[in-house]
């Protein structure tokens, strides 16, 4: 047997959730194959199969959170063979049975089968019991009993075949006007007692029990609890001030269209706005390098390396991972980073360092059509900068009504460490990079 243990995913995490099993009891299973899921204070990640064998035993359910080095299962690298030595040994049973001479006594244990035969009603029955289906959460038990749900008749998907939300969300939703049954009780009271055609409207009153419930209850995921606990202390921790400038990115469009077609045929992927603005962002910085401090109590931390951390958008939560040493980065080389760092966050590839060290953040709200937003500081930065959808409009330009593409920035920033004055310095820069862009793309 090879033990399966919670992995240590960076030096100061101690725990993991371990949220998804990917195999279940019995299934066969390849060395480095994708075994479960875990989510950490960190990082969301698969975690692979130590060793080639069959899945034997799942010691930690889905959602349970344990602490490093625990052992959540085991693995039988004989595979099969456990399965396959069952048959092989009832085999010999009957072959003394049928060929060793004394067989009288083999008569002997037929009338003990009938008298077998009688008890053998009762396992039938005992199958469809809900606890052979595995263990059922507190969640699932009150959905089972607020809609009247024989879990007996739901499939369980879960680990060992536990019945999860999912199966019972599923299941009631396949159900569809089923769940109307049980109320027509009521009803039917009503119906002899008013026959005539009026009271035909009545049978709707029903369906309003019968429907989906007015709320449903899950419990927040690891990422989402880690969120919002990093969100709340950001905002207990930093006074947030953010300024907002308008910024005329024409000649970056120009030049973004320009080498488009070229770019994605040289490198396999899409030129975007983003890798102008992350380094229009490393000049402001090296200019104003406050803005890439950290603050320690009443000590300020200037951080000689940058480190730009850009916000990608998951499924189920948010993480930044960071582009180490930006500024040594062109345009081609900071594309190439966002794009491998995004593609990695969504397959939860992601390794602890790569989400750890950030010196200041960029969180791209543009991309889902937002113009403007006020981003919260990534502690413990001191400011992070939002990119809203760039779009043409008209604008004065030289006393005349001329089409740009405009953008708007927003800083939010550390009043702590940071004033007004300073921020609105730094957004200058930035723009002024953008709005007279010369550097080269290719």
């Amino acid at each position: 047997m090879t033990d399966i243990v919670m992995p240590q995913m960076g030096e100061s995490i101690v725990e993991g959730t371990l949220t998804k099993w990917l195999k279940k009891a019995g299934e066969r299973v390849e060395r480095d194959e994708p075994l479960f899921e875990i989510s950490t204070d960190k990082v969301d990640t698969e975690i692979p199969s130590p060793a080639a064998g069959t899945l034997a035993e799942i010691m930690v359910e889905e959602g349970k959170t344990v602490g490093i080095n625990t052992v959540v299962g085991r693995i039988d690298e004989a595979g099969g063979a456990a399965q396959a030595a069952a048959p092989a040994q009832a085999q010999p049973k009957q072959a003394p049975a049928a060929g060793a001479p004394p067989s009288p006594p083999a008569p002997a244990p037929v009338p003990a089968a009938p008298a077998a035969a009688a008890p053998a009603p009762p396992p039938p029955t005992a199958a469809p019991e809900p606890a052979d289906l595995g263990p059922l959460s507190p969640l699932v038990r009150k959905m089972a009993r607020e809609m009247n749900v024989d879990l007996a008749q739901v499939k369980g998907t879960g680990a060992g075949g536990r019945i999860t939300k999912q199966d019972m969300e599923a299941h009631i939703a396949q159900r569809g006007q089923a769940p109307a049954a049980p109320p027509p009780p009521p009803p039917a009271a009503v119906a002899p007692a008013a026959p005539a055609p009026v009271q035909a409207p009545s049978p709707a009153a029903p369906l309003p029990p019968a429907g989906a419930p007015k709320t449903r209850i899950e419990p927040l995921s690891n990422m989402r609890q880690r969120i919002a606990e990093h969100m709340v202390m950001s905002k207990r921790t930093s006074p947030h001030v953010t300024t907002i400038h308008r910024v005329d990115m024409t000649r970056v469009a120009k030049m973004r269209e320009r080498y488009k077609a070229q770019f994605q045929a040289s490198y396999g992927y899409s030129l975007t706005y983003l890798p102008f603005i992350a380094r229009a962002c490393v000049a402001a910085l090296r200019q104003y390098p406050l803005l890439n401090a950290s603050l320690d109590g009443n000590n300020i931390i200037y951080h000689n390396e940058i480190h730009i951390g850009i916000a990608v958008a998951l499924e189920n939560g948010l993480i930044v991972p960071v582009i180490r040493n930006s500024d040594e980065k062109n345009i081609a080389g900071l594309q190439r980073s966002i794009v491998d760092l995004a593609a990695r966050a969504r397959s939860r590839q992601l390794k602890p360092e790569e989400i750890q060290g950030g010196t200041f953040s960029i969180t791209n709200f543009g991309s889902f059509g937002s113009m403007v937003g006020t981003p919260i500081i990534n502690q413990p930065q001191v400011a992070i900068l939002g990119v809203g959808t760039v779009d043409k409009m008209p604008v004065v330009v030289d006393d005349a009504i001329a089409i740009r593409s405009i953008c708007h920035l927003s800083l939010s920033f550390d009043h702590r460490l940071i004033d007004g004055a300073l921020a609105d310095q730094f957004m200058t820069k930035a723009k002024q990079v953008l709005e007279g862009w010369s550097e080269e793309v290719l």
